[in-house]
């Protein structure tokens, strides 16, 4: 053998022993960075247990201890114990769930009796859901149902003669903002402003406060005029695109997305299709929130993407959902706690278990409420976009928690405002706008602007923090645990800025959060501090890991 091929070969061989090394030293790395993830898993899932544990314990002999001073408490049906029903919202809709099942029911048989007897498509379906959702108008709001006709119709006629013009979306929000405020400051107008022969119309006046349920249709109104002005404009929604990126398209479906991007034929914008919009009766209390264009289309063609088994399971899981509620208002008594201003004489380890549990209440209460009129919805062929999508407990930055809270006024505000805002570009300042508008729209008071404000002070650096870690490329595993550590730190940060935010707003108002920061701040209150900084760092890392898991399983499917 010639003296250059054997030193090639031994080459080769301590080229190839060099990779057999590195190879073996990484898999060991691998194995021993999953050991040790599961045993972190192990502690976290440990820890979890014991807080649970804990806020369970204290959160019983709160409410045993101060049950007599609460008010909003009444005699409940599990145990002899008293029920926690102090929220004005969920009480309303708790009460009337009875009869409201029946509406439901009734309208529900009625429609699609009629859409497959006659075969009826959008127009003639408009005209059925108009009928039928005046009648439930008249019950709910009596002789105020003429403000909501009234105003919608001058939307309408505005958006007719204007949608043209490069002024018409200032002008529609101009208008829609002024009625907003409007209608809270004269609480709905009473009906003697418009003469004395009119005064006696205020004895109609329903049963629930129409300028409260005006605040959605304000929204749709929004939509529709946005959505009619751009019809005009060249579409910029690439649909072949789109099917190639989306799982749902690609299988023959049509996603929500879609429906509302895609333009609809000029038809469809009539005053028959736009009053059935901003009245249809399973989506007019409460939501969720659908755009013109996806409604109009579904409103033609019905959706498919559920089946009539999918649709009652949905119902029987809302069903549980429901006693699990039921048996949270009847042991702990959060909401109570906060209603009835007893926090400030407790310690502030319990202030902190109330509010976090206030926010579970909360999430639990739209939850149902929500879920309650999308299974309407579903019934009769309109599909929506899926408010809490994800639990309240699963969220550790605050973009994640807006997405996943009230998840289709999150697509509306993207759609409506944050996009010709200028999106991502000008972000920093578009929050300020966007959560002041939230504010407003929720009601005019000065303890939700605070929170309002509140959340973009702490939107920001949650903003520049993500836009650094996305420019910086993590290959290595210490890189990688690093950044782990990171985003659990930031994690925790965020979820501490988030209970503040929603004390402020909800339970204490901004003098309240004044109080508790200085409570904590004192040498009794630091431990406490400290304590809750770890929990929220457990629970961001414990989110991490699920997060993780479902990566991988949807890896493995592919």
């Amino acid at each position: 053998m010639p003296l250059g091929a054997g030193q090639a070969n031994g080459t080769c061989k301590r080229k190839k022993t060099r990779r057999d090394g590195s190879n073996s030293m990484v898999k060991m790395m691998m194995y021993r960075t999953r050991s040790f993830r599961q045993w972190e898993l192990g502690f976290l899932l440990l820890y979890a247990a014991a807080f649970y544990a804990v806020v369970i314990d204290r959160s019983l002999h709160l409410s045993d201890n101060h049950c007599e001073k609460l008010r909003g408490l009444r005699p409940g049906w599990i145990s002899g114990r008293l029920n926690d029903i102090s929220d004005a919202q969920w009480r309303n809709f708790r009460e009337n769930l009875p009869i409201l099942t029946v509406v439901l029911g009734f309208f529900t048989i009625v429609a699609n009796i009629l859409r497959y007897w006659y075969n009826l498509r959008g127009r003639g379906m408009s005209f059925i859901w108009i009928l039928t959702s005046l009648s439930y108008l008249s019950y709910l709001h009596g002789a105020c149902v003429g403000y909501i006709i009234s105003i919608a119709s001058l939307n309408f006629f505005m958006a007719k003669v204007f949608a043209r013009s490069k002024y018409y979306l200032g002008m529609l929000w101009v208008f829609n903002l002024a009625i907003l405020i409007v209608n809270r400051i004269y609480e709905g107008y009473s009906f003697s402003l418009f003469g004395q022969q009119l005064e006696f119309l205020d004895n109609y006046r329903g049963t629930f406060r129409w300028h409260i349920c005006f605040n959605l249709v304000i929204l749709r109104m929004i939509s529709y005029g946005c959505d009619y002005h751009w019809s005009y404009e060249k579409p910029f929604f690439d649909h072949k695109k789109h099917m190639q990126r989306c799982n749902i398209c690609s299988s023959g479906k049509t996603c929500y997305f879609s429906l509302q991007e895609r333009s609809i034929h000029g038809e469809k914008y009539s005053f028959s299709m736009y009053l059935c919009y901003l009245i249809y009766a399973p989506l007019y209390i409460a939501g969720p929130i659908v755009s013109f264009n996806a409604f109009a289309a579904q409103m033609d063609m019905p959706q498919k993407n559920y089946s009539l088994g999918q649709i009652i399971r949905y119902g029987l899981k809302w069903i549980l959902t429901l006693l699990l509620m039921e048996a949270m208002t009847h042991f702990f008594y959060y909401n109570a706690f906060a209603v009835s201003g007893s926090w400030r004489h407790l310690s502030p380890l319990e202030i902190l278990i109330i509010g976090y549990g206030v926010l579970n209440f909360m999430w639990l209460k739209f939850f149902l409420i929500w879920r309650y009129f999308t299974f309407w919805s579903l019934m009769t062929g309109i599909e929506t976009p899926e408010n809490m999508p994800r639990c309240i407990n699963n969220c550790y930055d605050l973009e994640t928690f807006w997405k996943s809270w009230h998840a289709s006024f999150n697509k509306w505000l993207v759609r409506y405002m944050y996009i010709p805002l200028g999106g991502s570009q000008r972000k920093l300042l578009n929050v300020w706008a966007i959560f002041t508008f939230v504010a407003v729209w929720h009601d005019l008071e000065w303890k939700l602007l605070s929170w309002a404000w509140l959340t973009c002070i702490f939107f920001a650096p949650e903003i520049l923090i993500k836009s650094c870690s996305n420019a910086i490329q993590v290959r290595s595993a210490f890189g990688m645990c690093i950044q782990r550590e990171l985003s659990a730190i930031a994690g925790a940060v965020t979820i501490s800025c988030l209970m503040v935010a929603n004390l402020a707003g909800f339970v204490m108002g901004p003098s309240g959060i004044k109080w508790l920061i200085s409570r904590l701040l004192h040498k009794d209150g630091l431990p406490i501090l400290g304590g809750t900084f770890t929990t929220f760092y457990v629970g961001t890392k414990l989110m991490i890991h699920i997060r993780d898991a479902k990566k991988h399983n949807q890896l493995k499917d592919h």
